[in-house]
C-alpha cells in the first residue's frame, strides 16, 4: 500500500485557504446534546488562523441534533421529522457560530447548499462567486446541508440517478474543490485511517501519511458512525476528491483539546493525504464529481482503453447500451460491460438519438439521425476518469 512516503508537517499545513467540517459525533457531547465547549474552543482557533491571514471556511454538522434536543425528542426516524428538526435547529446552530465569532469581531455568513446547487452550473459558479466575495470581506462562511429542503432521502424518479453528495463528507470536499482550497481538515471521532479496524484489532496501527488514495486505501474505510451519515469510508473518498485536484487532505480526532491549534503548531496529529502532481481542471472537477448522474452509457474494452489510456472521445462505435432517460448536456456515468464506472461526461445527443447510433461509425450518424451535431457520443475535453 503506498504510504509510507513522508511530507514534512510544517510543509503540510502551510496552506492559505482552508476547509474545516465539523462531524456530527465531535459536536456531541457525552450526554448526546451539543458540547458548546467544544465548539467555542474549535471557534477560538479558527479566530487565531483568520487573524493570522488565512481564510477559513466551516462545513458543520449539528441542525437536526439541536432541533431533536429542543423538542426532547429520543430519535429523529424519517425524512419528514429530520427536516422539521434541522428546520428547527439550523437557527440555534447559526447563533451559537455568530455570537462566538462575535467575541472575537469576526463575522459569520450562513450558506445552506443543497445537490442542485453544485449539480447546475450556473448555480456552482454562482456560489463560487458568493463564497470568494465572502472571504473577501474577512467573513467565515458556515456552511451546512439543507436538511429542510434536501432530497438525499427522497428516492430519485430515475433508478440509475446519482445524487452529487449525501453527507457533509462529500459535501466539504464539493466546497474545496470549487475554492481551490490548499487544505481540507476533516474532525472527527477518530484519530485517522488505520491500517485496520481499531474495534476488532488491538493491533491496528494509525497511518500518518497517504500519498494516493487507491482502491486499496478506500478498502480500509468503515461505514458510517452512530448519529452521523459519513463514516471511514466517505471520507477517504473526499480525500480522493481533493487530493486529485491539488490540495492536501487531514483527517483528525476533533474531541483533542484545542486540536485546530495543535494542527498548525506542527504536531504529529491525524492521517495526511499529500496532493497529486498533476490536478484536474475545474470543468474536470465538475463533470466529475459535483453534478448528478441521471443515466448511463454502457462501452466495450475498446472504447474504455481508448478513453483511458489515450484520452480519446467517445464514438458511437464504441457504445454497447444506453440506460434511462436524459438530454443532450447532461452529465452520465460511464460504464464497462462488468457495470463498473470509471468515467463521466457531458453527453452531445439525448438517449433516444444516443440509442439509435451505438455501434454505429460515425460517419452513419446523419444518416441515421438526418443531422449530426458531433462525431462523438461525448468529447474528449467533456469526459473526466474517475
Amino acid at each position: 500500500m503506498r504510504y509510507n512516503f513522508h511530507m514534512d508537517r510544517e510543509k503540510f499545513i502551510d496552506a492559505k485557504r482552508i476547509v474545516i467540517k465539523f462531524g456530527t459525533n465531535i459536536l456531541r457531547g457525552d450526554d448526546g446534546t451539543v458540547s458548546l465547549p467544544r465548539i467555542f474552543s474549535f471557534i477560538e482557533d479558527i479566530s487565531h488562523l483568520v487573524k493570522n491571514g488565512k481564510e477559513v471556511i466551516v462545513v458543520t454538522s449539528g441542525a437536526v441534533g439541536l432541533g431533536r434536543k429542543r423538542l426532547r425528542l429520543e430519535g429523529t426516524e424519517g425524512t419528514a421529522l429530520k427536516q422539521a428538526c434541522a428546520a428547527i435547529g439550523q437557527g440555534k446552530l447559526m447563533s451559537i457560530y455568530e455570537s462566538g465569532f462575535d467575541t472575537y469581531n469576526l463575522v459569520a455568513a450562513q450558506i445552506l447548499l443543497t445537490e442542485d446547487d453544485f449539480g447546475i452550473r450556473t448555480r456552482y459558479l454562482s456560489l463560487r462567486t458568493t463564497l470568494n466575495k465572502l472571504l473577501e470581506l474577512g467573513a467565515i462562511p458556515i456552511i451546512n446541508q439543507n436538511d429542510t429542503v434536501s432530497t438525499i432521502e427522497v428516492s430519485p424518479s430515475a433508478a440509475h440517478m446519482q445524487v452529487c453528495f449525501t453527507d457533509n463528507d462529500k459535501l466539504s470536499a464539493l466546497v474545496a474543490s470549487e475554492l481551490d482550497a490548499d487544505l481540507l481538515i476533516i474532525l472527527s471521532d477518530v484519530d485517522g485511517l488505520y491500517d485496520a479496524n481499531p474495534k476488532e484489532n488491538p493491533d491496528a496501527k494509525i497511518i500518518r501519511e497517504v500519498d494516493e488514495v487507491t482502491d486499496e486505501i478506500c478498502a480500509l474505510g468503515s461505514d458510517a458512525s452512530d448519529g452521523g451519515r459519513g463514516g471511514m469510508r466517505t471520507k477517504l473518498k473526499a480525500a480522493r476528491l481533493v487530493t486529485r485536484f491539488g490540495g492536501k487532505v487531514l483527517i483528525a480526532n476533533g474531541k483533542i483539546p484545542f486540536v485546530i491549534k495543535k494542527i498548525f503548531n506542527g504536531e504529529d496529529i491525524g492521517t495526511m493525504f499529500l496532493p497529486q502532481t498533476e490536478g484536474l481542471s475545474d470543468k474536470k472537477r465538475w463533470i466529475g464529481y459535483a453534478t448528478n448522474i441521471i443515466g448511463k452509457v454502457v462501452v466495450n474494452n475498446g472504447a474504455k482503453k481508448a478513453l483511458v489510456e489515450k484520452a480519446k472521445s467517445l464514438l458511437p462505435i464504441g457504445v454497447v447500451d444506453v440506460i434511462n432517460t436524459f438530454s443532450k448536456g447532461d452529465v452520465v456515468s460511464i460504464v464497462d460491460e462488468n457495470d463498473c464506472e470509471f468515467a463521466r461526461g457531458i453527453v452531445n445527443y439525448d438517449s433516444e438519438a444516443c440509442k439509435k447510433v451505438m455501434g454505429c461509425h460515425s460517419d452513419d450518424i446523419i444518416k441515421i439521425l438526418n443531422f449530426k451535431n458531433y462525431d462523438a457520443i461525448v468529447t474528449r475535453d467533456n469526459i473526466t476518469i474517475l
